[in-house]
């Protein structure tokens, strides 16, 4: 059976619930919270990410989230809780679903990027070049 991107993302949307940033930031506060920044390098250049996230680009997620590649990154674990994010929703929606069909039990999707910032919430401000 063939699928379409309209069928993902509504897979998607109800596998990961959607949180607002202050929902975020409680859960952040808690503890043992992995917040992954989803977007591609010169996106996150260009503004920025929300204060101690990691960034793995939608293409390598999987490689990080999978402890049996080579491409594995020790901050996935799937006793913490993950929050997804992008620049819209959609890729951290389709990311989130795939996390939660690997075995990743608290997956959530903050959304777009740009409400974290515009709620005032903390970032980690773009790298300027060395002039």
């Amino acid at each position: 059976m063939t699928t379409n991107v309209k069928q993902m993302m509504e897979a998607a949307n109800a596998a990961v619930p959607r949180i607002t940033p202050a929902q975020a930031k409680e859960m952040i506060a808690k503890g043992s919270t992995l917040v992954v920044d989803v977007r591609d390098a010169p996106e996150v250049e260009k503004s920025g990410k929300v204060a101690g996230a990691i960034h793995v680009s939608r293409g390598m997620l999987e490689f990080r989230a999978d402890p049996e590649t080579p491409y594995h990154d020790k901050n996935f674990a799937k006793d913490k809780t993950v929050i997804l994010y992008c620049a819209s929703g959609g890729r951290s929606a389709l990311g989130g679903k795939v996390l939660k069909d690997m075995g990743y039990p608290n997956v959530y999707n903050l959304g777009a990027f740009k409400d974290w910032a515009e709620s005032g919430e903390a970032i980690d401000k773009p790298i300027e070049p060395d002039m």
